[in-house]
């Protein structure tokens, strides 16, 4: 298991645009437009969103989820959000009208002191942003910039000329901070900070939520949340209202709400706040007199609030004073109200919205359940011989040997151990490798011919792994745990509490510790023969044979996604290697193989981020890479995805950058005129890297006879249909005849077996079941958790977000009958936001990792980033016939753009409550599920 990403972490929770930036233009001179030029900035379409809609789904509703919305100044007309659009609706009612629609999701809207703009949400460019527009809907314009944050809540200031707003970045994903932006343009300035102090820890961190400026300008209000993630298991209060001296900066807390305060809203006189809070297990309005701080409950109860997800469209939807302050507009049970803020008698903004929402694809792709020959989808732990002719691997939880190119692999022992982790001796005679059981584990080796016997190696039972020679062949490293503690771990993500890097005699015999490992793993060597290189997230170390001079020596970091003091310059690589002549180093990041080199300098080890090298470095994998290794003494790299093995001579990796389109233009190089009405045609890079597909077929599992279970209670699948004292009749792996005893036909000779007073339904499908339990790299065959699975009645589920790729082993295992479980169908590992995409290509070869290489159908699109690089998911999985679902991640917007995006599947409740009409619409009329 790489060392340097925290799975367990990621799945608990887990860019360049192609657009041109926009100087908002000057109002008044957008004002002196003629209505021509206006019309046809209007019918310039400002989105550039890559997908385009292909269908479309239409219905009519009078309620909506989570409703934003704001009044003019003339108090004449309500401005809501309703799936993504905009719409304006009298303020006494009527039919809605459409002031923003199309792919992109728009929201929040809020009318300029002026009532000539409205401010809004909006990830038309392909991340979301802070935008204004027109009244009417036209000139649409940007302020934000954004390529990875969230935006909520914006305001405007008294005098107009900027949006308040609460903003989040996401890669890494940090606070809630209050930005101002000014009409005419700039970056935007920044009023709060997430963390008082740099070196503050996430806890310490607070967001600001849901600015409110005073009429006078003096004073902003907003929410005041701490802790930076905390929202499982809660405990009330975290929020409070602040409110903000514009002038001097100072900041009071105005509110001692017991189970938290927010979304301030002040009235036009400035006399009143109201802020949400809980009673009991309700959301309500409370009123409060400025001056007295005398406080009442204006409205109880109404929507309920998000303060047990991550809030990114605030803890409330938006609601304000009418301009007479005598009345709150308000969205609670799916309908805008007007409560009446002496009385707080509520009446209805009766609304009728015709909605029309442009849909992606459909990515559904049916595929019948394979019933032929087990072809294994991964081979593990790929080692190339070093003559290179050979390759050895573990497949199927045996070692098979193969020529290369082109042999055919073959099994290198007759055992019934379970074999793993192979390793070269230096001359290649001999083959070391790690075998494991529940009763433990032990170190072999065996002529590589396959010639002799194996012998084992170690005297004693354990859990062993990463077995490697030492460079004159006269000894063996490795890592060892007790056998007990790797039994009962609840996790196994490669290093243990209790694991020892050790060595050996090459020739057997009693195991040496050189140290606790505390988290190294993948020991290997470089030119000096007396230390041994580990991988730490803290860096490439190594150590002498008795524990003695440890040195760190390089550390490889690339993009944060979840905030962590201790990555201050990086997530860490999940693994790095040395080269043999120690001038050269491999790493992996976000699962994809990088070179680089690696300087000797003393003192502090440099850190090199593979997004900004300050060394020569080169990204080898185009689709990923699961294994990595040096070769033939450091002239070759080798790394596998699935079960293809990849090779490249170091003597063919080019440091040169890429040229651009632009540049090869520019370098005079003369192009190829295209023949009239010839499409064009894409330069196919050819990579340098020889490639090789390893064939490890065997039988799959078929049982064979007859049997009959007589005598259960059955449910079947026909309605409401219950069987009782019924035959059913299962011939080889189907059921052949199901009835009430004395019905069905029984062939001669079938066993029968007694099951009365027993009740027998059909199997279950469990669609999101995390088989964490699971060994990885070393296997176990006895996976408690499939066999819990099926002692529930789960006889197929699919694990969305493995971590790693053994669950493709696993699944190959049980299908050929080698271990029991349930039908184990897996995405595979998740695809994650450090991926960051940069481009379509960039999509659609991780994918192609998925389709080609593990031959799954399906793929976990892990809150990959911003609407543009997820839609390029879509594209991609489109392309590929592959079945993306998502993770929710505690995100309705999001949850919601994946439905129309086009995304098979969303993971996990949308975290908002209750829906209604418009989005039980979508999501059914969608078809995701």
């Amino acid at each position: 298991m790489p060392a340097g990403r925290n799975h367990l972490v990621r799945v608990l929770l887990g860019m360049m645009l192609c657009t041109s930036v926009l100087v908002a233009p000057d109002i008044a001179a957008e004002e002196q437009k003629s209505g021509a030029e206006q019309k046809k900035e209007e019918n310039k379409k400002e989105e550039v969103l890559p997908l385009k809609p292909v269908r479309k789904i239409e219905f009519t509703t009078g309620e909506g989820t989570w409703i934003s919305l704001d009044v003019s100044p003339d108090g004449k007309t309500v401005a809501f959000d309703l799936l993504g659009d905009i719409y304006t609706v009298p303020m006494e009612g009527g039919e809605a009208k459409a002031l923003a629609t199309g792919l992109a999701f728009d929201s929040q809207p809020r009318y300029s002191p002026d009532g000539k703009l409205v401010a809004f949400l909006s990830d038309r460019d392909g991340a979301q942003n802070v935008w204004v527009m027109n009244a009417d809907g036209t000139v649409p314009r940007q302020l934000s910039k954004d390529k990875q944050s969230e935006f909520t809540s914006p305001a405007w200031t008294p005098d107009g000329q900027y949006v308040i707003v609460s903003r989040q970045t996401q890669l890494p994903v940090g606070t809630f901070e209050l930005w101002m932006y000014h009409l005419k343009g700039g970056s935007g300035v920044q009023i709060t900070k997430g963390a008082a102090t740099p070196a503050a820890l996430p806890d310490q961190w607070t967001h600001a939520v849901g600015a409110e400026p005073s009429r006078d300008g003096r004073y902003l209000y907003y929410a005041r949340r701490t802790k930076f993630f905390d929202i499982y298991n809660l405990t009330l209060p975290r929020s409070q209202i602040i409110r903000r001296d514009r002038v001097t900066g100072d900041e009071d807390t105005v509110t001692d709400a017991p189970l938290s305060a927010y979304r301030p809203r002040l009235s036009p006189d400035g006399k009143w706040l109201v802020y949400g809070t809980r009673y009991e297990a309700d959301t309500g309005l409370r009123l409060r007199n400025i001056d007295t701080g005398e406080e009442r409950w204006l409205k109880y109860p109404v929507q309920r609030d998000d303060q047990e997800s991550r809030f990114l469209q605030d803890f409330l939807p938006g609601y304000v004073f009418t301009p007479d302050g005598k009345e709150l507009v308000v969205s609670y049970g799916g309908k805008i109200n007007r409560v009446n803020v002496a009385t707080g008698e509520a009446r209805p903004v009766p609304f009728t919205a015709h909605v029309a929402l442009d849909l992606g694809p459909k990515l559904d792709f049916p595929e019948r359940v394979d019933e032929g020959p087990v072809r294994a989808r991964i081979i593990q732990g790929p080692q190339q011989s070093p003559d290179g002719k050979r390759l050895v691997f573990s497949c199927l939880a045996k070692l098979y040997v193969m020529d290369m190119p082109g042999g055919t692999p073959r099994r290198l022992t007759a055992s019934n151990e379970r074999e793993f982790q192979p390793s070269w001796s230096p001359d290649g005679h001999w083959i070391a490798y790690v075998t494991w059981s529940d009763k433990g584990g032990a170190i072999w080796k065996i002529p590589s011919d396959g010639s002799g016997a194996p012998q084992a190696l170690t005297e004693a039972l354990a859990y062993y792994r990463d077995v490697v020679w030492s460079p004159e062949g006269t000894r063996l490293v490795a890592l060892r745990a007790p056998r007990e503690e790797h039994v009962e771990l609840p996790v196994d993500f490669g290093a243990s509490p209790n694991m020892d890097l050790i060595w050996l005699p090459a020739e057997g015999g009693v195991t040496r510790l050189i140290m606790p490992a505390r988290g190294a793993v993948h020991p290997h060597f470089s030119k000096q023969k007396d230390r041994v290189y580990v991988y730490t997230e803290g860096g490439l170390m190594s150590v002498r044979y008795d524990g003695t001079d440890r040195r760190t020596h390089l550390r490889v970091v690339g993009k944060i996604w979840f905030p962590n003091p201790a990555y201050k310059e990086g997530a860490p690589a999940e693994d790095v290697r040395i080269s043999p002549d120690g001038n050269w180093a491999l790493a992996t990041v976000s699962a994809q193989l990088y070179l680089m080199a690696a300087p000797e300098m003393g003192g502090e080890p440099p850190t090199v981020n593979v997004y900004s090298p300050n060394v020569p470095l080169k990204k080898l994998s185009e689709v990923g890479a699961d294994y990595l290794a040096w070769a033939d003494g450091g002239q070759t790299i080798t790394w596998a995805v699935g079960s293809t093995f990849f090779r490249q001579a170091l003597s063919t990796v080019s440091f040169e950058p890429e040229k651009k389109p632009d540049e090869k233009k520019e370098s005079g190089a003369a192009e190829p005129k295209a023949e009239p009405g010839a499409e064009e045609k894409k330069e196919v890079k050819r990579s340098p890297a020889e490639h090789y597909s390893v064939n490890v077929e065997v039988p799959r599992h078929h049982p064979e006879g007859v049997v009959v279970l007589r005598g259960a209670q059955v449910i079947t699948m026909r309605g409401d249909e219950i069987i009782s004292n019924a035959d059913i009749v299962v011939k080889d792996n189907r059921i052949a005849a199901l009835g009430r005893h004395g019905t069905v036909a029984v062939p001669a000779g079938a066993k029968v077996v007694d099951v009365s007073g027993t009740t027998i339904l059909p199997g279950f499908v469990d669609v999101h079941p995390h088989w964490f339990e699971i060994r990885r790299g070393v296997l176990d065959m006895e996976n408690w958790g499939f066999l819990a699975n099926l002692a529930f009645g789960v006889t197929a589920g699919r694990d969305p977000q493995t971590g790693t790729n053994d669950m493709f082993a696993y699944q190959d295992l049980v299908d050929t009958g080698e271990m029991i479980g349930p039908r184990a169908y897996s995405t595979g590992p998740g695809v994650f936001a450090d991926t960051d995409f940069q481009a379509l290509d960039d999509v659609k070869n991780v994918v192609s990792k998925y389709k080609e290489y593990y031959r799954t159908h399906s793929l976990k699109s892990y809150m990959i980033g911003n609407r543009k690089q997820r839609e390029w998911m879509v594209m991609a999985c489109e392309s590929e016939k592959v079945m993306p679902t998502t993770e929710g991640g505690l995100d309705t917007m999001m949850d919601l753009t994946h439905v129309m995006d086009g995304m098979s599947g969303n993971e996990h409740s949308l975290p908002i409550l209750p829906l209604y009409n418009d989005v039980v619409q979508l999501m059914a009329q969608s078809g995701v599920s």
